[in-house]
């Protein structure tokens, strides 16, 4: 199974999204991830959405998969230092932590570096000089809420997805692991921050719209869901559905064009146009007169239809379909393929989880794997990580040091 990371130990002091993904994503990579609570759960044990009948956090227990959970009152001394003794705990593999609680004295530099010479540290801030920021608030000040639908910077339009969030935590990930792969060379630990409005501003600069502002002086005005520089639109089809097309190269223009038998309707409107359309730029520019010659093919037919002749054709296609729809008829979300399980969550139930989307060659997948109850894992992680004995362990359980899900 596809566990490379698998001699490795890393201790997680999470909330929100980015860095539980981070461990998430390290956890399916084969790394044995103890993330650390306190009695009752943390800021996002709750958070939506939730478990019919249960109230479980579907949230909390998708980013938290093959974890494993030390229930722990880090408001006092001694629970802050069973937290220190399990980051600094030996072993080739340990001395890593993961966390966005910034600023925590107790998990300073200097203080675990005390413990164990060679740790690695990495923390998720909101910005680079240590203030606050969620992605909600960073996308704004991105500006794409301003190029989204239609709406433009006087009524923007936000979106759903997290994208910093998931960018900070795959890049977070990558960073631990880049810091673990050093440390094997040179035996040095290291201290990496990791700002999430600094993701989000070195994406959107590679992407080159800082330089289309900052050269041009004007800002991209919204295209509602037409894609940029490029054609692609969404369509009706005759049965009520709707597929978004796109033409982002000449293979797929032409396979659009051929499929939708629009050539010498293509040749005349570039005579009139004066434009070459095979190159994506003027496809953009006349984005509504490509697009109303492909609207009435597409709405003449049902879906089934204009999908069995664009895959014919090679054509870039897609579905609109809402989640539920998905879970109904598409195979890329079902246990057809092997990136999906169905596990037993406790406190939900039988869920079609995702593993790894990474895929070995000649080995089987890292299946998802439950996340755990709150300080399920306790003895186990005492008792084995930091040797404690089983009655040095009941005494935590009695001072209330560390607890289980419920107590």
């Amino acid at each position: 199974m596809f566990g490379p990371l698998n001699h490795l130990r890393v201790v997680e002091g999470s909330a929100f999204v980015a860095a539980p993904l981070a461990g998430l994503t390290l956890a399916q990579a084969g790394a044995d991830v103890i993330r650390f609570d306190p009695p009752g759960g943390g800021l996002d044990y709750g958070r939506w959405p939730l478990a019919p009948g249960t109230g479980r956090s579907l949230f909390w227990t998708g980013l938290n998969k093959g974890k494993r959970s030390l229930c722990v009152d880090i408001r006092r001394p001694e629970g802050r230092e069973l937290v220190q003794d399990l980051i600094a705990a030996p072993g080739e593999g340990g001395g890593l932590l993961l966390t966005n609680f910034a600023g925590m004295p107790w998990l300073a530099d200097e203080v675990l570096r005390a413990r164990r010479a060679d740790v690695i540290k990495l923390e998720i801030a909101g910005n680079f000089d240590g203030s606050n920021a969620v992605d909600y608030t960073v996308n704004p000040a991105v500006g794409l809420p301003a190029m989204t639908g239609t709406g433009g910077p006087n009524a923007p339009t936000n979106h759903v997805l997290p994208a910093w969030d998931v960018a900070c935590g795959l890049t977070a990930a990558f960073g631990l692991v880049s810091a673990v792969l050093e440390r094997a060379r040179t035996g040095q630990g290291r201290s990496i921050s990791l700002a999430l409005s600094d993701v989000a501003f070195a994406t959107v600069g590679h992407l080159g719209m800082l330089a289309e502002a900052a050269l041009g002086g004007v800002d991209r005005p919204p295209s509602g869901n037409d894609l940029y520089g490029a054609f692609g639109r969404d369509f009706p089809t005759a049965d009520g559905r709707r597929v978004m097309i796109v033409a982002l190269t000449r293979k797929q223009w032409s396979g659009l064009v051929k499929v939708c038998g629009i050539a010498d309707a293509v040749t005349l409107l570039e005579e009139r146009l004066g434009a070459d359309l095979s190159e994506e730029g003027a496809r953009y520019l006349h984005r509504d007169a490509i697009a109303a010659l492909v609207a009435p093919w597409v709405a003449a037919r049902p879906l089934a239809e204009v999908a069995a002749a664009f895959d014919a054709a090679g054509v870039s296609w897609g579905p609109y379909q809402t989640m539920t729809e998905a879970l109904a008829r598409d195979p890329r979300v079902s246990t057809a393929n092997p990136l999906f399980t169905a596990i037993e969550q406790p406190g939900v139930g039988s869920v079609l989880a995702a593993g790894s989307p990474l895929a070995a060659a000649g080995e089987a997948r890292s299946e998802a794997r439950s996340a755990p109850s709150l300080g399920a894992d306790n003895d186990a992680i005492l008792g084995d990580v930091l040797g404690l004995s089983s009655g040095a362990i009941g005494k935590l359980y009695d001072a209330g040091i560390v607890a289980r899900e419920g107590e």
